[in-house]
């Protein structure tokens, strides 16, 4: 093996990852491109949450009094209060632009994470390891054949019984 650090990309995982690096570096670039998006969608998410929180707190203020002399007050201001929130909250979550903007952040999120997996999954093959779903498969397997044992030890059980009357 040679000395020079560039030696180090022609042998073992090395190799591998050095060939895979750029499907890692276009992911990485489309990463960012998604999350520009993901960022806007979520700025108007929680804008539209707390326009909405403000709007339906002034509603509160006005309806309530202002300070609460006993008990039946502040159980009042709480049913003020919850109604307020449960109309307004409920009248933005049906609202078109909130759902539209729901989906696209939804979207974008699930975009990243596709991204996220086709890393993980270059840099596993990189280095000669299952993929996830290699794995998820191999556990659905798994799990197939414990539920068929169950079941071949339980008719077993039962025959032994049989046999033994």
């Amino acid at each position: 093996m040679s000395s020079k650090p560039q030696a180090l990309t022609s042998i073992g995982p090395m190799r591998a990852f050095a060939a895979n690096s750029k499907k890692i570096a276009v992911e990485l670039i489309e990463i960012n491109e998604n999350l520009v998006g993901f960022n806007q969608y979520m700025t108007e998410y929680y804008k539209q949450l707390s326009n909405t929180w403000g709007i339906a707190q002034k509603k509160v203020n006005l309806k309530a009094p202002k300070i609460p002399q006993d008990a039946e007050q502040i159980e009042a201001v709480k049913r003020i209060w919850i109604d307020i929130f449960d109309n307004d909250f409920t009248e933005l979550f049906d609202s078109k632009k909130f759902g539209n903007n729901y989906g696209n952040l939804v979207s974008k999120e699930l975009e990243l994470t596709k991204h996220w997996n086709n890393i993980t999954n270059v840099i596993l093959q990189s280095v000669n390891l299952p993929s996830k779903e290699e794995i998820d498969e191999v556990y659905k397997e798994i799990h197939s054949l414990k539920k068929r044992v169950s079941k071949l030890e339980l008719e077993l059980k039962k025959e032994k019984r049989k046999n033994a009357k």
